[in-house]
């Protein structure tokens, strides 16, 4: 029975592609495949998404806002660890590092997407990017006030420069690198540095 595409809804639409692409795969999902699930003609798909770059993006986009934003928020947004900012730090990106390899294992599909979504949707991934930025800007900031953190320079600056120097652990670029054993060993000694240059 076909389903009229009025009562179609973005998070249907998405939650089709996403169960969609996880079946065939980022790379052999069509917009047509999509639209069999869902009972309607790709036509009808395209009046919601212009393209099937925008499909996988706005796929891409909430994946990555609930399994990985949602969770670094909580951590973002835990004043009860104010005396510790620079812990709180380490324990954020750990975090992130932790969601990312992952998922890389767990959910590879989606995964292998938003890896495919970072080289093309440029904006998307720079408000990715952003979000994180200002998380940890909020718990540096807080680090500033209390003199755990030594200032450098800008909270976000700071942020951004520790986000790039760990980029390693947790950028899709370097999945093929998060096999190793020695991997939580190098992340130690890179934030070994880190800490030692930030400590008050």
């Amino acid at each position: 029975m076909n389903k009229q595409s009025s009562f179609l809804s973005k998070t249907e639409i998405l939650d089709a592609a996403e169960q969609t692409l996880r079946r065939f795969g980022p790379d052999k999902t069509s917009v047509t495949d999509v639209a069999k699930l869902l009972g309607v003609s790709h036509g009808t798909l395209y009046r919601h998404f212009p393209s099937k770059a925008a499909l996988r993006e706005a796929v891409t986009e909430r994946w990555l806002e609930e399994k990985i934003i949602a969770p670094l928020i909580v951590i973002a947004s835990n004043e009860s660890e104010s005396e510790m900012p620079l812990q709180q730090v380490r324990q954020y990106i750990l975090k992130l590092i932790e969601l990312k390899q992952s998922y890389a294992e767990e959910d590879r599909e989606m995964f292998k997407m938003y890896a495919s979504v970072t080289a093309d949707a440029v904006d998307l991934i720079e408000t990715h990017i952003e979000r994180i930025v200002k998380h940890m800007a909020l718990i540096i900031s807080r680090g500033l006030d209390v003199k755990n953190i030594r200032r450098i320079s800008e909270p976000e600056t700071m942020a951004r420069s520790i986000l790039q120097a760990t980029a390693r652990f947790h950028h899709p670029a370097h999945a093929y690198e998060w096999q190793p054993p020695r991997t939580l060993e190098d992340f130690n000694n890179l934030w070994l540095l880190i800490e030692q240059g930030l400590a008050v």
